[in-house]
Order: C-alpha cells, then sequence, then structure tokens
C-alpha cells in the first residue's frame, strides 16, 4: 500500500483547484463558441482590474501627498484619472515614469522593467500660495483620497458582482 499513491517524475503538481481546471483544460477541444465567451469574459475583466489598478496607482500618489504636507517645496501630484484608464484600457503605460538604474560597472545586472506606472504623474497648482513653496492643500488632499477609496471599493463590489453572477450563470 506504501506505493500505491507515490506520483511518478513526470506526472504534473497541481497546488491548487486552479492548477486542476488549467490542466484539464488543455485537453478539452474549445469551439469557437468557447474562444468567444472566454474572450469577452477576459475584455469584461480586464477593463475592471485596469480600472483597479488605476485607482490603485492614484491612492499612492494622494497618499505621498498627505505624506509630505509639511515638506518645503513639495510639489501635490495627481493623474488624470480617465486619460489614464484610457490608456490602460488601450494596453499602453506610461514608461517614463520608472526610474532607470544607475551602474558602476559592466558586471552590474541589467534593469529589469517589472513595473511601470499605469499614468503618467502631474504637478497640480496649489489652491492656496504657501511660503515655502509646498502645493499640498490637505482639505483637497483628504477629500480626494477618500472619493478614491470610495471608488476603488465600489470598482471591486461591482467586479465581486460580476464574478458571482458568472459563476451563477455558470452553474446553472
Amino acid at each position: 500500500m506504501r506505493g500505491l499513491f507515490r506520483a511518478t517524475p513526470d506526472a504534473p503538481k497541481f497546488h491548487d483547484a486552479y492548477d486542476v481546471v488549467k490542466f484539464k483544460a488543455k485537453f478539452r477541444p474549445l469551439n469557437t463558441d468557447t474562444h468567444a465567451m472566454i474572450d469577452s469574459l477576459d475584455r469584461l475583466f480586464q477593463f475592471q482590474a485596469n480600472a483597479l489598478n488605476v485607482r490603485a496607482y492614484r491612492q499612492q500618489l494622494l497618499a505621498s501627498n498627505i505624506a509630505n504636507a509639511d515638506t518645503p517645496g513639495y510639489k501635490a501630484r495627481d493623474i488624470d484619472f480617465a486619460a489614464a484608464l484610457r490608456s490602460a484600457d488601450a494596453g499602453k503605460t506610461d514608461s517614463s515614469s520608472t526610474v532607470p538604474l544607475r551602474v558602476s560597472s559592466e558586471r552590474h545586472l541589467a534593469s529589469l522593467s517589472t513595473s511601470s506606472a499605469p499614468a503618467e504623474a502631474l504637478y497640480r497648482n496649489g489652491q492656496q500660495p504657501s511660503i515655502d513653496g509646498n502645493t499640498v492643500d490637505m482639505d483637497v488632499e483628504r477629500n480626494r483620497f477618500a472619493e478614491n477609496a470610495v471608488h476603488y471599493d465600489a470598482n471591486l463590489a461591482f467586479l465581486n458582482a460580476q464574478i458571482k453572477l458568472m459563476t451563477a450563470a455558470l452553474q446553472g
């Protein structure tokens, strides 16, 4: 009995149920209707994923503004959400916001661009002039931070509802 359940070296290794589904999907023939359905679901979920990524990046920028409210000369930054979402949906990301690594030896490894910002961070003009050159207005920043957090949660709730609806439709 001991050797009955031993795995062979070339047996597939499954870590979770998702791996099992992916493995079974390799051997199941797909017709064109299935491909069309998968493509439409992918587009639907990709848009929501892009929206969540842009909202998360904006949340980071707003948090940075709040954290640097007392830093002399700090300029508040934000993104144009609509333009950022359009470019993310088109598959473009802003590579100008990634900082290249400085190398001092030819033996250093080249930098890998693991992720780039989904949008270009723009500097915002201050509502009230500041003596030290800081353009952060805490009331504006807190308001935008809270508004962005509410929109992020709404996007997440909408995505969860879509997944539940698709699951219910597939289960019958």
